[in-house]
This record gives C-alpha cells, structure tokens and sequence, in this order.
C-alpha cells in the first residue's frame, strides 16, 4: 500500500502470508468505503490536531433569495476586518459552479470544487450521509487552513433539491457553524393576491415568521442571524424591528437596487434565443448594457417617451416603426437603453433601420422575435436574475452593497473570539482519518481471524490508515475475508503465529520480566498468547501498536502491556479515554475501562492525562470532575475526594480550564450550570468528564452510547509508552477502525517524545 512500508527487520524473518482476494466489498455498501475524491496527502496533516477556524454557513430559506450575493457581502464585510477568509460551496446542481466561479472573480480565494448534486442525491439515496459530511467537512478543513473564517454556502431550496432543508441542517451540525439566514420580501405578500395588488405593503410579521420556521430546525445558537435580501426602502426599519421580535438578530437588510439585479443584454439574447428563437438585427453593446426595467411599448409614443430611460428593454411589434424611431431619438439623447426586441416576426423596413443606423451603433442590441408583444414580455420576465460567472462588475457591486448593509459589529465578533468551535463528529473523524494516514504506522491485531477484525483490517489498510498485522492462520484469515466480502490487499500482512515466530522473542521477554523470575520456559508458554505475542513485536519497536479485545477482555490486552511496555515517562498509571462522537459534537469520557476506584491523586492524573488526548486529537480541554454533588451542595467521603482531585489537579497545571465537583447535568447542560455552577469556567461546556470511579465510568458511557445511538470510539489507554487500545466485545467493525487510526496516531505521538 503506497505510503505504507513493513519494517524490513519484521520481514526478514516473519514467515507472512498476505490473505487471498475475496471480492472487493462494494463502494455503496458501507460509510468506509474508499473514496477516491477522500484521498489526503499523508504529509500534509500533522499528527497533533490543530484547533478549527471560526465557519459560517449562510443558510437560504427559500429559493431565489440571493444567497450568493449575500455571501459575496459577508466576505468583502468580512475581508473589510482585516481577517483570513476561506469560502466553500458544498454542494453544486451546475458545473462550473456559479458561485465558486464568482468568488475566485471578486478576491483573491480559489474554492475547492463542490461536490455534484448528482453525486450528493445519490449519497444521501444510499444512505452514506455520513461520508457525504466527511467530504464536506475535509474540504471546510482545507479551506480553513490558515484561516480565521470559513463563509460556507447553504444548499439552495427547491422542487429539484428535496434534501436540501435536511442536508443544511446536518450541515449546521457537523460544521459547528455559526448561522445566518438568508430571506426575501416574497413571504411577506398575499400568495392569493392579483399581480395588481404586490406593490402592497408587505407583511413584516410574516417576512419574519417564515424565517424563524426555517431556523427552529437548526442546532440552536446564542445568536440567530438573518439577512434580508431586496427589500423596498420604506420597509427596512420595520423588518428589522419584525426580526428581532422573532429573536433573529437583523444583520442586514438589504435595500432594493435595480443596479444589483440588472443581467447584461447578453443574457437576454440567450435567454430569448433558448426560449423563442431569437435573430440579432443589430448586435450593439451586450456585454455593457444591461437591463434594468421592460417598456412594453402599445400606447402612443406620447406614453412610450416616459419610459424611454437608461437601462430600459423595449419591446414592441416590428410594425411600430414610431416607437424605434422614438428609441432611436432618445438614445441620441443618451437614455442608454438596455436593448430593443422587435415581436409578431415583423422586421422593421430598411429605410426606418438605415434612419436608426447612426443612434443605435454600438448601442443597443436589437432582437427579433416570432411570438407576439405579451408572450415576449412572459418569457422575459421568466430570466434567471442570478449573477453570471463571469460577470465581474456586477458581482463586485453586489459584494461592495451588500457589504455595506452589515452590521460590521456583529461580524467582528470573529476577530476577538474566545476559542475554537467545539468539536464535530464528522470534523473529529475526518482529523482522525487525516493525521493516521499521515503517521503511516504499522498495527499488529493478534485478534487475526475474528470476522470484525478481518474486515476492519482490510478497511483501515485500504483507507490509508495504517498497515496492519493480523496474527492467525492463513488460510483462516482468507476464509473469514472471502466470507465477508472484503480483500487484503497489500497493506494487510497475514502472520501465522507458529513456533519458529515466537521463538526470537523469548530471550527479550526474559530480560525485561527477570526481576519476576520468568524463565524461558515459561516466556513460551505466554508467547502462545497472540496478545503476549503482539505485545512483544510492539516492545522490540518491530510494529507502532496493538488493538485487542473483539475476543479478549480488557485484563487481557493490558495486562501485557503494563508488564513488557510499562507507562510512559512522567505517567504514575494507566487510564483510558473513551471519544463519545455525539450528533453535536465529540466528548471524552475517561476513566471508563481501567482503574476500578482510583484515590485523589489517581483521580487527578485520570483528568490530566485526559485533558492532554482531548487536547492531541483537537479538542478544547474543558474538564469536568464528575460527582453526585454540585459544589459545596453535598457532603460525604466520595465527593471529598473529587474535590481534593480537582485541587491536585489545578495544582499540577493551573492553566487548564477545570471544575468539580460538577454533577454531569451541571457539566453537560447550559442552563442546568446556570443554576447549579454560576460562574463556573466549565460548567454547560465542559468537553472532557472525569468520571469518580470505574463503576460510574462505565455506566455512564454505555448508557449514553446506547440511549443517544452514538459511535463511541475506544477505549483509548493512556499512560503507555507505546500504544495499546483495548476494544469492546461488543465492538463493532466502525469501531475497530477508528481505534486502529487512534493507534496510529498515538505511535506518531509517541516517537516524537
């Protein structure tokens, strides 16, 4: 496997055997399945995560709203603060994409290209949302390198995009996003109403209301943000007054501008020419004029002169050769009329044209059309009013608009933010991917012919993980693979635990349990144990880790290793972290597997070397020592002794954010701290919960894994001084390799002490 090596000193002397194809488990049938476009260079991401940049999903409830111009705004508003900006469009129904296309027009940035609607529809029909996320959430990484915010575009509304309400919400959730929402006056007006009765006034109370129904489905946040987008002057203050009625803070709303919604007469003559048939008497100027209102020319030319103004279509049938002769006088004049479409088929005579030759040279273009007055006008109306790719001026005055319609307070808040975003599942596992493709690590799993660990071997070597050693017999390992559907390609090695493969560790193992008295003897005697012997591989530096437990109990794996590796400098024992990958973000839970009942002291180093792996794998430490009493609320020998952790604790870091003893409600709930810990630095934020026992611990992990249907990564040890991880019995082959990628990623961490 490409970036993958087997140490040669292991080869040399391993008598391996690489399992045999089965057929390849197919791309649709799993979230592991191996994407090409999830491919990351391995050096590119370092091992120890670093904290996310500050994201911004703009978040269109309706469609036609204008939610790329609005997030051309917010980048200029945003770029205006000094600020290191990034941009991203998830998910795209054209290609190129328009919005992409005009942010690499207006600045600097160069987006990644989204991912298709095609190929997201058929994602999310296969039901791998979650790899959908991934991608999108290792694009947002890209795009947020370096970076103080990532503006992320919502996934646009519509009849031909029905996911699209749920996939901006799952959005919201993986990004950890700031919203904003984007509006349009439409919900204000009476749908029964005649087109004589939309100038109106609008309901403000219903623009507002159909904005705060759209947002109720998303995570909740401090602070929701709206922009409304095309709004007539006179009802900006009173929209603004309707949004904060509804808690939805107005962070612009953006006044009517024909200029901001004027196509060039190019894309009027395209349009024309897809939907009629069109022919171009006359070519004028139709990339610089542009049309800013339709004349629909049937009175007298007494009525038509009012309308004859800068930026007017004129459409009229081509036996009103009164009204072009008009036209042609008022462009004499400088009206700058957008264009002319001449209707019923009829062309205009040829001394009437050579008479308008002078006024309408390189001015404006003229169009003829089969289809009658009325019908042009339909058609006309129907114009995407989008902004062309490559349409630099208009992209630019919107962006510089809409910019200066933001309240540059609210956006400022990114620039004095108090630390990073909390940390997303999707985010958390599409780092956790990144940083083990990038250590390239070679895992032993003596489990080698349990059916779980086959598969989560074959998936983790084909995912750029880690190389991986199954321990077992060949011809075992291969029935198990073809059973299951999966291959062992290269970057799975098949050792077949023998005789003449222990035999070499013998005398090592001696050496380091002498002072117990083992002899050689007995060394084989455990060596027999594909544990024992892992470990061994492990402690003579010939592989980076081990994952055990599918079969094993937790004594089992550890007992070997606190025996032949021992804890690492500085560590008094062993823990273990669980990463609880919750819908809303990941906590870790420690200790869950290890020490039964550990004292003050333990209990504090639990919390320390916690806090040091939420810390490695990037999430903020916010430590919570949990107990049955809040504070000074109880009493007795149990939450004396969190407290008396929590002291020692501070005591040995004193930078670290820690508090106890908090209740989990306390810990976990912001508006239970508000009550039970005012004033607490951890309390309704806390990220990492130190549990007061294993009894505890371990209820507790379970109860939630189970109850909110979460993916609980670990149990990953801590202390060590080279990784071994213990799994669940009841682990599942997702977990597996996720706890192979967390050994890989601890094996960097290790060597580079």
């Amino acid at each position: 496997m490409p970036g993958h090596v087997f140490p040669e000193a292991c080869l040399a002397r391993w008598p391996c055997a690489t399992g045999t194809a089965a057929t390849r488990r197919s791309p649709a049938d799993a979230w592991w399945c191996v994407e090409a476009n999830l491919t990351v260079e391995a050096d590119a991401t370092p091992t120890t995560i670093a904290p996310m940049t500050h994201r911004l999903l703009v978040v269109p409830t309706a469609h036609g709203v204008g939610v790329t111009s609005v997030c051309l705004g917010i980048l200029r508003a945003i770029d205006r603060l000094g600020l290191r900006l990034g941009f991203y469009k998830p998910v795209a129904r054209h290609e190129p994409d328009r919005s992409t296309s005009l942010v690499r027009l207006v600045s600097s940035l160069d987006p990644p290209v989204p991912v298709t609607a095609a190929e997201a529809e058929r994602m999310l029909g296969e039901g791998r949302e979650d790899i959908l996320l991934e991608r999108i959430v290792a694009a947002v990484e890209t795009v947020g390198a370096d970076r103080d915010v990532v503006v992320i575009e919502g996934v646009v509304t519509g009849d031909d995009a029905v996911y699209a309400s749920g996939l901006n919400v799952a959005l919201a959730r993986a990004l950890d996003a700031e919203l904003v929402f984007v509006g349009g006056v439409d919900a204000g007006r009476d749908p029964e109403a005649s087109p004589s009765a939309l100038n109106a006034p609008l309901d403000h109370r219903r623009v507002a209301d159909t904005v705060d129904i759209v947002a109720r489905a998303f995570p909740e946040k401090a602070t929701r943000a709206c922009v409304l987008n095309r709004v007539p002057a006179p009802d900006v203050a009173p929209l603004a007054d309707a949004l904060q009625a509804e808690h939805l803070h107005p962070l612009g709303i953006i006044e009517e501008r024909p200029a901001l919604n004027a196509p060039r007469m190019r894309e009027l003559a395209a349009h024309l020419e897809a939907e009629l048939g069109c022919r171009t008497l006359l070519e004028g100027d139709q990339t610089g004029r542009r049309v800013r209102q339709v004349a629909l020319c049937a009175a007298t030319v007494r009525l038509a002169c009012q309308r004859l103004v800068r930026g007017t279509l004129v459409i009229a049938p081509g036996d009103r050769e009164d009204i072009l002769v008009t036209a042609a006088l008022a462009e004499l004049e400088g009206a700058q009329l957008a264009g002319i479409v001449v209707t019923c088929g009829v062309t205009p005579s040829e001394d009437v044209m050579r008479l308008c030759a002078r006024a309408f040279r390189d001015g404006p273009a003229m169009l003829l059309v089969e289809e009658d007055s009325y019908p042009t006008a339909a058609v006309v109306h129907r114009l995407n009013h989008g902004v062309p790719p490559d349409d630099g001026d208009r992209a630019e005055l919107i962006a510089t608009t809409i910019a200066n319609g933001l309240d540059m307070a609210w956006l400022g808040r990114f620039a004095a933010s108090a630390g990073p975003p909390r940390m997303t599942t999707p985010a958390f596992r599409h780092r956790l991917v990144a940083a083990a493709r990038a250590a390239k690590r070679c895992i032993v799993l003596p489990e080698g012919e349990e059916p779980r660990t086959v598969e989560a071997a074959s998936i983790a070597a084909a995912r750029g993980l880690a190389a991986c050693v199954l321990l077992g017999d060949p011809d075992r390992v291969a029935d198990v693979a073809r059973q299951r559907g999966v291959s062992l390609g290269d970057g799975v090695r098949v050792m077949a635990p023998t005789a003449e493969l222990r035999e070499p560790y013998v005398a090592p193992m001696v050496a380091l349990r002498k002072h117990k008295g083992l002899n050689p003897a007995s060394a084989r005697d455990q060596l027999a144990d594909n544990v024992v012997l892992g470990t061994m591989m492990i402690a003579q530096g010939e592989l980076d880790g081990l994952v055990s437990g599918a079969i094993n109990t937790t004594a089992n794996t550890i007992r070997p290793a606190l025996q032949l590796i021992r804890t690492a400098p500085g560590a008094a024992l062993v823990s273990s972290v669980f990463f609880m990958c919750l819908p809303d973000q990941v906590l870790v839970y420690g200790d869950c597997a290890v020490n039964p009942n550990p004292d003050a002291e333990q209990l504090a180093d639990i919390a320390l070397q916690s806090a040091a792996s939420a810390e490695a794998f990037g999430i903020t430490p916010r430590v919570a020592m949990i107990s049955y009493s809040t504070g000074s609320s109880g009493h007795g020998e149990d939450v004396e002794k969190v407290a008396r952790a929590t002291a020692i604790a501070r005591e040995r870091r004193p930078g670290l954010i820690l508090d106890g003893p908090l209740q989990y409600d306390a810990a976990a709930v912001e508006t239970v701290a508000k009550k039970k810990a005012p004033g607490s630095p951890v309390a309704g934020r806390a990220t990492v919960f130190v549990f007061p026992d294993l009894n505890t611990g371990n209820t507790t992990y379970k109860a939630v894994q189970r109850s909110a249907d979460c993916i609980s990564i670990g149990p990953m040890l801590q202390g060590l001084a080279k990784p071994v991880n213990d799994l669940s019995r009841g682990s599942s082959v997702e977990d597996i390799v996720f706890t192979i990628a967390i050994t890989a990623i601890q094996a960097e961490q290790a060597a580079s002490r």
